[in-house]
């Protein structure tokens, strides 16, 4: 304790010397580091940081899309800081969505003075329910006859020029539009996100919906196919008042939060702007009836119509049910995955040309998609299909046939005789489907066909029967004879 006492320190004294050792213990570090110190720059670079960079959002690009639309409601509060904006909506109630221009000034001069076309669409936003959209929209339909899931409110709109709702489409509308001019278009969306949902109790959760909005130009034959933009955003529609209740109800739960878990949530917007998405494919179900996507130059072949030849009809499922091209740009694969329900992952994919996701392994789309959505994208790469449940071959005789029977049944003529047989492949096992592949092959409607017969022992006629159909063996090949029915203009058709 003497020394203490022999050396008093003032507070001056003290301070000095400690800003001395800091300043001293600053210019050490410099001189450990020297030249081969690590820069900002050289952190950056780190594998994991350029991962990260890669995972960002496309709008960090600070690229500017030829047209906006902004819908005049109110983003929710309760959404999180990078989760995508949800808007809720009245169930019939009017709601405007203003078409902007916001092209650059030599940008697209092809469009200048020119229409443009704009499809909206309201189409599910979760993947279960996309996998039976067809469904789902029909159930809709059969319960709510004579109504429409989506609506223009053609007084209130503003600047939109041919506005038409195909009566087939209940959930697309469409309309022409002058870029350089004022364009507002109000929509009514008739169904609620509740209709959608298993009802095992009450107060369950509505499945939200996306509202896409395609444009298109007109193309050398004037009619409007060359895709220009496209945009959706996250909806979910309520009852009427329903959605000013509900956006009520998440600003008073936000007003509750703590301060800081209020900053993972991202403020309320007074309006939504669309986002930037994959156009909408135009061929989605082949089915008879409707597909609630639009088409406006392709149509589902009807069957009771009867105006399609036998040999255009396996192209036409071949052109919806395609196979990826190893040709196929990344707009082309981008559009081939919507329309084989891979919606999902088009993000993922949005520079893989066809060529791209081809070299693809099973391993590589099971760990990118995961096992269940991996193993069926990787069977739609490689063109796997389901076999048919019964496949049948069949003839039609000819008088010619007729008279060279006997000579074939005797051999002498065998290798001069040449029959044509036409596969016809069977999922339902029922007798309407037989008499449906049937007339396909005839180019009739089945309302033609009265009456389908099995030729039995001693030549009797045996009535063909759903369980008939069932107990067919698989690959059976038979003679079809028709009978034209003496009361109408119908046929019979004889199985030999």
């Amino acid at each position: 304790m003497a020394w203490a006492l022999k050396l008093p320190l003032t507070d001056e004294v003290i301070e000095s010397g400690l800003v001395q050792d800091f300043d001293a213990s600053l210019s050490g570090i410099g001189q450990e580091l020297g030249a081969g110190a690590y820069s900002m720059s050289d952190v950056l670079a780190l594998p994991i940081f350029k991962q990260e960079e890669s995972n960002l959002p496309a709008d960090c690009d600070n690229k500017i899309l030829p047209f906006q639309y902004v819908l005049c409601a109110a983003t929710s509060p309760a959404v999180k800081l990078h989760d995508e904006t949800l808007t809720y909506l009245n169930q019939g109630q009017s709601y405007e969505i203003r078409m902007l221009d916001n092209r650059k000034i030599g940008e697209l001069p092809e469009i200048t003075g020119k229409m443009v076309k704009s499809i909206i669409r309201v189409v599910f936003h979760d993947r279960r329910l996309q996998y039976t959209e067809h469904q789902q929209l029909e159930g809709w339909r059969w319960n709510r006859p004579g109504d429409r899931i989506l609506d223009l409110d053609i007084p209130m709109s503003v600047g939109i020029i041919d506005p038409r709702a195909n009566p087939t489409q209940l959930n697309t509308v469409e309309f022409l539009w002058d870029p350089s001019k004022r364009t507002s278009v109000f929509i009514q969306v008739h169904c609620i996100s509740t209709e959608f949902t298993m009802r095992k109790h009450g107060g369950e959760k509505g499945v939200p919906f996306r509202i896409q909005i395609d444009t298109f130009k007109e193309n050398e034959s004037e009619e409007y196919t060359e895709h220009l933009h496209s945009a959706s955003c996250q909806v979910k529609v309520f009852k009427p008042k329903g959605a000013d209740r509900k956006q009520k109800t998440d600003r008073e739960k936000m007003e509750k939060r703590a301060p800081q878990e209020k900053e993972k949530y991202q403020p309320s917007y007074e309006t939504t702007i669309l986002t930037e998405c994959s156009p909408w494919p135009e061929v989605t179900y082949v089915n008879n009836s409707p597909s609630p996507g639009f088409n406006s130059t392709h149509n589902s072949f009807p069957v009771a119509e009867g105006n399609g030849s036998p040999n255009h009809q396996p192209e036409l499922v071949i052109q919806v049910a395609d196979n990826l091209l190893p040709t196929a740009t990344p707009q082309d694969a981008q559009q081939w995955l919507h329309r084989n329900r891979f919606s999902p992952f088009c993000r993922l994919f949005t520079n893989f040309s066809g060529a791209d996701l081809l070299k693809l392994t099973r391993e590589d789309v099971i760990q990118i998609c995961g096992p269940a959505d991996g193993i069926r994208l990787f069977n739609a790469l490689k063109g796997r299909v389901v076999r048919p449940r019964l496949t049948i071959y069949v003839c039609q005789e000819s008088q010619q046939a007729r008279e060279q029977q006997p000579k074939h049944e005797n051999g002498d003529a065998a290798a001069n005789t040449f029959f044509v047989y036409h596969a016809i492949y069977l999922e339902e096992l029922t007798a309407s489907e037989l008499t449906e592949k049937i007339a396909q092959l005839f180019n009739i409607s089945p309302r033609q066909i009265n009456q389908i017969f099995k030729q039995g022992p001693t030549g009797i006629h045996v009535l063909v029967s759903d369980e008939m159909i069932q107990n067919f063996q698989d690959e059976v090949c038979f003679v079809l004879d028709t009978m034209k029915d003496d009361s109408n203009d119908g046929y019979h058709i004889i199985l030999k």
